[in-house]
């Protein structure tokens, strides 16, 4: 958003004086320090940032950013920052929450959070696992996964993120490696700029209960071939040679190689973050080989806030009555001496 009265500020002024008590090596701190890079590109006052949390390691997260926030109860985050964000529509309201926060105990909020459109911004800290309670499985744990309350594997098939919040109608949705920060500040800001609901997954690695657990995606050596990082407008093209792309095979997206079989870049598929249809998204939101990170979904909608808006000017132009007084004699009245 533009204004000209909002002042200048660098990542140190929305460093809080907090002790940040993250396990050494967690991804959490790449998260924190890509926001405090943000927040000064986004164009918004300091006063007017809030963060909303539940419960779990990313909740930490207000406590860490000089601005204001709300460290609230587990799954809840989403429904104390619609509050928030509907009190007060300037206010640029963010909710931090995990894997297990969202989309266990707090999975009715979240998908309704997105189905209703408030313009406010979430960021899912996904790491497969229960990092705050020590090691038990998640709703995205994988299955066969060993973990504190799944000692011989968990049997429960996981949630894809992607693919439920493509089912909760979900306007904006986003996925990037939690150790690229210079393309996750990237990303909080373009959340920050769409008018709707945005999502964002951080593919966080948790060091002690779940290390490891997006290497084969995020790891130096492998990144270039194992995530395809789409941009609006775009062709699909990845690898380290640049030279692999994405084609639409009947109902199935499909790896191939540009100069092999006759394949060359007019055939590779151009990225349209902005369609209506979330058909093609939700299927890019389920690769796994390669995974696509980036912003795969970014659809401009009416927000509730205006829908709310547009219903109370029509109730107020069709009511006879103007104030308070109106309604309270509207009826028979009578005088008590």
């Amino acid at each position: 958003m533009e204004n000209s009265g909002v002042k200048k500020y660098t990542f140190k002024d929305f460093t809080s004086d907090q002790e940040v008590r993250w396990c050494p090596g967690c991804d959490d701190y790449v998260i924190l320090r890509a926001m405090q890079k943000a927040l000064p590109e986004m164009g918004v006052n300091k006063e007017d940032v809030v963060f909303i949390s539940g419960i779990g390691c990313s909740s930490r997260f207000p406590y860490y950013i000089d601005s204001y926030g709300m460290h609230s109860i587990h799954g809840r985050a989403p429904g104390i920052a619609s509050g928030v964000k509907l009190a007060n529509p300037d206010l640029s309201v963010w909710v931090i929450t995990g894997d297990g926060d969202a989309l266990a105990i707090g999975g009715n909020h979240f998908i309704h959070l997105l189905r209703r459109n408030l313009d406010l911004n979430i960021i899912l800290f996904n790491n497969e696992i229960y990092g705050l309670t020590k090691g038990q499985f998640s709703p995205t744990s994988l299955v066969g996964q060993k973990t504190k309350s799944s000692p011989y594997g968990n049997t429960q098939p996981p949630f894809q993120p992607a693919e439920l919040a493509m089912g909760a109608q979900a306007r904006f949705f986003a996925r990037i490696g939690g150790n690229t920060p210079k393309e996750m500040t990237a990303l909080f800001i373009e959340a920050e700029k769409f008018k709707g609901t945005s999502l964002i997954e951080v593919l966080q690695n948790c060091v002690i209960f779940n290390d490891g657990c997006f290497t084969k995606f995020t790891d130096k050596s492998v990144r270039q071939d194992m995530q395809l990082h789409v941009e609006h407008g775009k062709p699909m093209i990845f690898g380290k040679e640049k030279n692999k792309g994405i084609v639409l095979n009947r109902l199935k997206l499909e790896v191939v190689t540009i100069g092999e079989n006759g394949i060359t870049e007019a055939d590779i598929l151009v990225h349209d973050a902005k369609e209506g249809d979330p058909t093609l998204h939700q299927m890019l939101g389920r690769m796994q080989n390669p995974i696509v990170t980036g912003i795969i979904r970014a659809f401009e909608d009416v927000t509730l806030e205006e829908r709310e808006d547009a219903l109370t000017a029509e109730v107020k132009a069709k009511s006879k009555f103007k104030k308070v007084d109106d309604l309270l004699f509207a009826g028979e009245t009578y005088q008590v001496d």
